[in-house]
């Protein structure tokens, strides 16, 4: 009877040790976080902002936001200290800021400071085979508490999605918080198909077919999406990067346009004035190279093995002498080793389909080489399903597919873009012309200035209340 009293008790005893030691973290942080502010107030240093970037040197479409907002609050706001968080402990900032301008064609000077972060490796999803979701949320907190500790701004941007550093600084630092969510980390979605039980990248068949372990799957999803509903109830301005994302943000945050707590879209930057200002590059000359251009980070969801089946198929809709001048050239940055598995497992699977003379993989080239892949190409492929925005299709002059003057094709398998590359090929010069026009006259809402002007005018009131 004694014996299971005290198994009894100790589990609550330890619990109990827990939470009060959770409660004492917190009451130390946020004390010691008034000292610091206060005694910079004294020393008469400048207001600060800090953006939360882990992966800033990746060179993706992320980034490209990432850099465009803080050459627009240098702009707007030149008085103020700019920090970035970043956990490219292997880049130097002149590497960076190099690699900035390279890559983005954005110039920063030297008005940047980098606060390097040496726990990054709690955000890599290998190191959670299970719970992946609830895995990352955990190690972006232990990020988020060493960057806190690093450096005290007075205004915390999260700009890649890791909403659930938002308390720490927004509690315990006293920061005025801001994020631009590029996607959900949880969605209606992922919900609807786990309760379908439809296998999909976050579905595995294993979950699916077992309906214990669906139900299993949904109730964890349902408290995780309650948790990121919590977080983000942290942020004092909520920035989207589509009509895609806003919806689902609304729903899972209960956000309102009307409220107190909105959502504000703002389209990501994308070099629409530099790509419209290169002439038109003339259309495939008899026998010459047909190259189809994919431009995306080498991650999961960009479905690059859809690319490379829709090529598989397209040779069987061609004649031998018109595949022969097809080139696929798949265009992309990793962030780290896990995306480089993936482009060696892509150039596997190119073999296996017997594509490798038809493919050609380029990883981290620098932005003038971009342009010259772009420019020689015909056709700009995306194959993401439930694409938030990509950058990668506004970039290749391809948005959607419209009534009357159509400025793209969309398609879902396969087979449906084997025969939009066929259509495509097929056409004539002057049609193909045509649509090449109707596309660059569509992309201006996604320039570089609607971004800059958007985003100051929507952080504009969280700088006013810290001068």
């Amino acid at each position: 009877m004694a014996l299971c009293l005290c198994v009894a008790i100790f589990p609550i005893g330890a619990l109990a040790a827990i939470i009060a030691a959770v409660i004492g973290y917190i009451y130390f942080g946020v004390n010691y976080c008034r000292k610091v502010r206060n005694r910079l107030k004294k020393e008469g240093k400048p207001p600060s902002v800090a953006f939360f970037h882990p992966y800033c040197n990746a060179g993706g479409g992320g980034e490209r936001v990432l850099w465009c907002a803080v050459k627009a609050v240098q702009k707007r706001f030149p008085g103020w200290k700019i920090v970035v968080y970043t956990g490219d402990l292997n880049a130097s900032p002149e590497a960076i800021v190099k690699k900035v301008r390279q890559t983005f064609n954005i110039s920063l000077g030297d008005g940047v400071q980098f606060i390097y972060l040496h726990q990054r490796r709690w955000l890599e999803a290998d190191r959670y085979p299970y719970f992946t979701l609830l895995g990352q949320a955990v190690g972006s907190v232990i990020l988020g508490i060493e960057a806190l500790i690093a450096f005290l701004p007075d205004i915390y941007i999260d700009t890649m999605g890791w909403s659930f550093t938002l308390p720490l600084f927004s509690y315990i630092g006293g920061c005025t918080t801001g994020c631009y969510i590029h996607y959900p980390t949880i969605s209606t979605d992922m919900l609807r198909r786990v309760v379908s039980r439809e296998v999909t990248l976050t579905n595995k068949a294993r979950v699916a077919r077992s309906p214990f372990l669906s139900f299993a799957k949904f109730v964890y999803y349902r408290m995780f999406a309650s948790m990121y509903s919590w977080v983000g109830s942290f942020s004092n301005t909520i920035m989207v990067n589509s009509s895609w994302t806003e919806d689902h943000i609304n729903t899972i945050w209960r956000c309102c346009a009307s409220g107190a707590k909105a959502t504000y879209r703002i389209y990501p930057p994308c070099d629409t004035s530099a790509l419209k200002s290169m002439p038109l590059s003339p259309d495939i000359s008899e026998g010459g190279p047909i190259k189809i251009a994919s431009v995306g980070q080498f991650r999961p969801e960009k479905n690059h093995p859809l690319q490379l089946k829709s090529m598989y198929e397209l040779r069987q809709l061609v004649s031998e002498t018109i595949w022969d001048r097809v080139k696929l050239v798949i265009i992309g940055s990793c962030r780290g080793a896990e995306d480089h598995q993936r482009v060696k497992d892509m150039n596997d699977f190119c073999r296996h389909l017997s594509l490798e003379n038809n493919v050609e993989f380029k990883v981290n080239i620098p932005y003038d080489e971009l342009k010259q892949e772009l420019c020689s190409s015909m056709i700009g492929l995306h194959a993401m399903y439930n694409e938030h925005f990509g950058i990668g299709v506004v970039e290749a002059d391809i948005v959607e597919e419209s009534e009357g003057s159509r400025n793209g094709y969309l398609a879902l398998d396969e087979m449906e873009y084997a025969r939009a590359f066929a259509t495509i090929i097929k056409l004539t010069p002057n049609v193909r012309t045509r649509i090449r026009e109707a596309a660059r006259s569509s992309v201006d809402r996604f320039s570089t200035q609607e971004f800059e002007r958007n985003f100051l005018q929507t952080v504009e009131p969280m700088f006013s209340q810290i001068v």
